[in-house]
């Protein structure tokens, strides 16, 4: 599933050919996506401008001179792309602007799109309860040392508690968990202040890095552009079970943890 940086990349790919521009006609193609797409979808974007378009978590949001938000999730397989001739099978929404129509492609159908008033959207039940942006001043190791305290689940399930900071997955928490030192399956509130600061350093840093590099293509995962992120690359542990630690040598080991490969080198990890 995309996380921060995938959605990130796509946004500011969004960005780029749709704000300041005007949705000539918005086309839903089929009635649903994980879920029912709003019955009005057409109806409330065709002839709206879109003003801004951010990112909350692992959610885009598109906002119109309308005062409408369009809150999408890529979910595991969509992307937006340039169409060039007819729409595909799995082009499922198309937006069209003077010279140009970018489709909405979801060949599984787990993403989803919802319609709010943008003065309530941060309120919608798929946003309300998240924690701080991850790379905001908001998140710090105080915080985390605050959100750890007495907590007996891992520190892995910690930093993918969406409650708890908004954004990070699988991937990057393992990356981030590396970089810092630490095992993954650590009860949280063992671990001191110290160390938790250099968890939420290196949780920014590891995520700024790869938006950079457009994020990691493992399937899916494409730029509005086209253009494949090549994060994936510069994984220090992530998918390298065997693999040999980049700091000591050692292999690379995996485990489960909640359902969830956890990959760290047992000796520079403890």
């Amino acid at each position: 599933m995309p996380e921060l940086p995938e959605v990130e990349t796509v946004v500011r790919g969004l960005s780029l050919l749709l704000v300041n521009r005007r949705l000539a006609r918005v086309i839903a193609r089929r009635p649903d996506l994980r879920w029912p797409l709003p019955d009005d979808l057409g109806q409330r974007l065709s002839g709206a401008t879109v003003t801004a378009l951010r990112r909350r978590a692992k959610y885009g949001l598109m906002e119109t001179d309308r005062s409408d938000t369009l809150i999408f999730h890529l979910g595991m397989s969509g992307k937006f792309h340039q169409l060039q001739g007819e729409p595909g099978v799995h082009d499922h929404v198309l937006f069209e602007l003077d010279g140009l129509t970018l489709a909405y492609n979801d060949h599984r159908r787990f993403g989803s799109m919802h319609l709010a008033p943008t003065a309530e959207a941060g309120r919608h039940r798929l946003l309300a309860g998240l924690g701080p942006e991850p790379m905001s001043g908001d998140f710090s190791g105080e915080y985390l040392a605050a959100r750890a305290q007495g907590r007996a689940t891992s520190i892995k399930a910690l930093l993918l508690d969406q409650q708890v900071v908004a954004g990070i997955g699988n991937i990057y928490a393992s990356e981030a968990l590396f970089e810092a030192r630490i095992d993954p399956a650590r009860q949280a509130g063992q671990i001191s202040a110290t160390r938790l600061t250099r968890l939420a350093d290196a949780v920014k840093r590891v995520l700024a890095a790869a938006i950079e590099a457009g994020g990691s293509t493992l399937r899916d995962h494409a730029q509005v552009s086209g253009e494949l992120g090549y994060f994936q690359h510069s994984f220090r542990v992530y998918g390298r079970e065997a693999g040999d630690c980049p700091a000591c040598g050692g292999p690379i080991r995996r485990r489960v943890q909640a359902g969830r490969s956890t990959f760290d080198c047992p000796c520079c990890q403890c």
